[in-house]
């Protein structure tokens, strides 16, 4: 396969949902459709036998499961980037799709043109579901109470750690969405130290994730809201 093309797979309930995604992807040189296939017990198999860079996944019609297998997905094939489609956008479900490792969480009102551009933004590594939280800070508030919660029924986490400049310079880049790599070419310092710094942010902020680390740092004004 030209390693310069993103694959990518579409899974839905609804067909026409899938023909007219396949259609509109049939004249973008640079995305291949490996499959399309309906939400079942065969598609974690069929992404085995033809892992794509891209899981394109419809929520309507099967929330839960489709939730659950955006999770399946990620813990079998972290590299591959699940994307989720929805007609009907809430906040406890994009705080599900943050906790199932989705990278993206759309409107099914988005364009062909923004889809496509997000698709591009997936396959290079971006998360683009953390604009969700740094624009929507109702939401943002939401998530954090909800990680609260979750960590709440374990022993108390540390007292959280003052961030150094560095450090919430680097936070400000992560809820951009930027990747390592992009971070040290922006600042000017090898990957290796901002992974250090990454490691040191997720540890003073008791957070377990990129996308958890910013909540918080959003709800203690250490970053701000754009």
């Amino acid at each position: 396969m030209n390693n310069s093309k993103i694959h990518i797979f579409i899974i839905s309930q609804q067909s026409l949902f899938l023909q007219a995604l396949e259609q509109a992807f049939s004249d973008m040189p640079d995305i291949v459709v490996l499959g399309t296939i309906s939400l079942n017990d065969d598609v974690l198999k069929a992404i085995d036998n033809l892992p794509p860079d891209v899981a394109l996944l419809d929520l309507d019609g099967a929330s839960e499961n489709g939730l659950e297998l955006a999770r399946k997905i990620r813990q079998r094939s972290p590299n591959i980037g699940v994307i989720l489609l929805t007609s009907n956008p809430e906040d406890n479900q994009l705080f599900m799709a943050i906790k199932a490792q989705a990278v993206a969480y759309l409107n099914k009102e988005v364009t062909a043109s923004q889809l496509v551009e997000i698709i591009h933004r997936v396959a290079r590594g971006e998360h683009p579901i953390n604009e969700s939280l740094t624009t929507r800070p109702k939401v943002a508030e939401h998530v954090l109470q909800q990680f609260q919660e979750l960590t709440s029924r374990a022993e108390a986490g540390p007292f959280i750690s003052p961030l150094t400049p560095r450090e919430i310079e680097i936070l400000e880049y992560i809820a951009q969405g930027y990747l390592n790599k992009q971070i040290a070419a922006e600042l000017g310092i090898s990957e290796q130290t901002i992974k250090n710094h990454v490691t040191s942010i997720l540890r003073k902020l008791n957070a377990n994730a990129r996308t958890e680390a910013v909540v918080v740092a959003i709800k203690q004004g250490l970053i701000k809201i754009t």
